[in-house]
């Protein structure tokens, strides 16, 4: 069992293959605002502005997608062109699980076939140890009559701390810590190793203050319930422990959803770590006059520095 890993896969995306690729599956005019986007990336740092020049923007909703388009045409002409081709070939983004069947020397040709294909699409490998490699949030073991199981994997450094019973939350927020974990293990472990997780769950859930009761109560199976009346209004009112359940029950009976809000955490007084752009970028402006008049006009250059020359 082996794993590959792109080093960097979103700064690395070639920006002008990934748009002739989208040209044979997408009309002129969906192309051009594909470019438009993937080419108007900007950075404000220090006062000034940066143009990402390649590869597509970190925290871009649009680039997962055109990168996994782009590796989908590379992992295509990649095995098509390989001399010894792996058994399975699964990938997911820029991470990919195959199982090798040709030794570990033509593994490492297979490597630098990969990484031969483009300069800037380089690959990392791992190779499973003591049977067993871990891929994404899965270890995957082999089992004794030579099939493939497959459990949640955690990193040695987790220590297993989670929201705290005891904390100033919604009774909600609690019970989805536990019943998202609880999910995750049913999701990701096989039968084998299922019950062992669950009971693995349970101590953790001890360990964070919660009871029998509570962990019980995630552990049974999801039921749908009926759809609830839709709400008239919606009121959002921060939670706490002594009043928000009377107000809830109150509004609920004029049919108003009540949602918690949590309490402002130490990060929201204090500055960002961001430069604040404000006023230092091009638009259209609006200034009033004391006559009662009101002048528009639109600035390609910053509109604070606009505003200084008016």
């Amino acid at each position: 069992m082996v794993s590959f890993d792109v080093v960097s896969l979103f700064p690395k995306v070639p920006v002008d293959d990934s748009l002739s690729l989208l040209s044979h599956h997408f009309t002129d005019d969906i192309l051009a605002l594909f470019k438009l986007v993937l080419t108007s990336t900007y950075l404000y740092v220090n006062e000034q502005y940066f143009e990402q020049t390649y590869g597509v923007a970190l925290g871009s909703p649009l680039s997962p997608v055109i990168a996994n388009f782009c590796m989908e045409n590379f992992e295509e002409r990649a095995l098509n062109q390989a001399n010894l081709k792996p058994t399975c070939w699964y990938r997911y983004v820029d991470d990919t699980f195959l199982i090798w069947p040709h030794g570990k020397a033509s593994l490492t040709n297979f490597l630098e076939h990969l990484n031969g294909l483009r300069k800037n699409i380089q690959f990392t490998m791992e190779i499973e140890e003591n049977g067993r490699l871990p891929f994404l949030d899965i270890d995957i073991h082999k089992k004794k009559h030579g099939s493939l199981g497959h459990k949640v994997h955690c990193k040695p450094t987790h220590i297993n701390l989670y929201l705290h019973q005891l904390s100033h939350h919604h009774p909600a927020n609690k019970h989805s810590v536990l019943s998202s974990l609880i999910h995750r293990a049913r999701a990701l472990r096989d039968q084998d190793s299922l019950p062992q997780e669950l009971d693995f769950l349970t101590t953790v859930f001890k360990q964070n203050g919660y009871s029998n009761r509570q962990t019980e109560r995630a552990m049974k199976p999801y039921r749908q319930t009926p759809e609830p009346e839709k709400p008239t209004s919606t009121a959002y009112i921060p939670y706490s422990n002594n009043t928000y359940g009377r107000l809830s029950r109150m509004l609920a009976k004029h049919n108003i959803m009540i949602v918690a809000l949590p309490y402002r955490k130490i990060a929201s007084y204090l500055p960002s770590v961001k430069d604040a752009i404000g006023l230092r970028t091009p638009g259209i402006y609006r200034i009033p006059c004391e006559c009662g008049t009101i002048y528009i006009g639109h600035s390609g250059r910053s509109i604070h520095l606009r505003i200084k020359e008016h």
